[in-house]
């Protein structure tokens, strides 16, 4: 298996590999984030990686700046979204892409990674719910209890309660 950066050239695939692995109701919602992400312009940017099997692109995570208002010195990022082909799951490639992203957002000094998806399956790479208690997300959760931080170095956020600030492709309530 191979973890690369995502181009634009992976657009297809990338879409394929969300609209496959997600339900009906979710699909196309969740594919076009994925192709959005690739395309979205920010700074600090879009971390979006591929992992091939055999020459097949099998799986796509993308991790997105988050910001605050409250802090200026806050650098975040939010893992989403996360999909493997429905033939190529139970291998590990979703933990080797959310570990290669993991690794690289610590060297970046990035303070914390936010999820929103199953604690059950995030709790195994650290992701905790107290982590992320302190900092609201930019839309109302359908599932709070799938809002879920990864710290990777000390944060001062100042505040009891930070509202944090996604990019543009991930600014829809029907996403939360």
């Amino acid at each position: 298996m191979h973890i690369r950066a995502a181009t634009n050239l992976d657009r297809d695939n990338v879409y394929k590999i969300h609209w496959s692995a997600f339900e009906s109701r979710e699909r196309e919602l969740v594919a076009e984030l994925a192709v959005n992400l690739l395309a979205e312009n920010a700074v600090p940017r879009v971390i979006s990686l591929v992992a091939e099997n055999d020459g097949v692109v099998a799986g796509h995570v993308a991790f997105s700046p988050v910001t605050s208002r409250d802090n200026e010195n806050f650098l975040g990022y939010i893992l989403a979204p996360l999909a493997v082909k429905p033939d190529y799951q139970k291998c590990r490639i979703g933990s080797k892409l959310i570990e290669s992203g993991v690794q690289q957002l610590s060297t970046m000094g990035v303070q914390i990674i936010f999820v929103y998806g199953d604690p059950e399956y995030y709790r195994r790479f650290g992701f905790r719910v107290d982590v992320a208690d302190p900092y609201m997300p930019p839309h109302k959760l359908h599932y709070p209890f799938g809002w879920q931080g990864l710290s990777l170095k000390e944060c001062s956020i100042g505040k009891p309660s930070v509202k944090i600030v996604c990019v543009d492709s991930l600014n829809h309530p029907e996403l939360w």
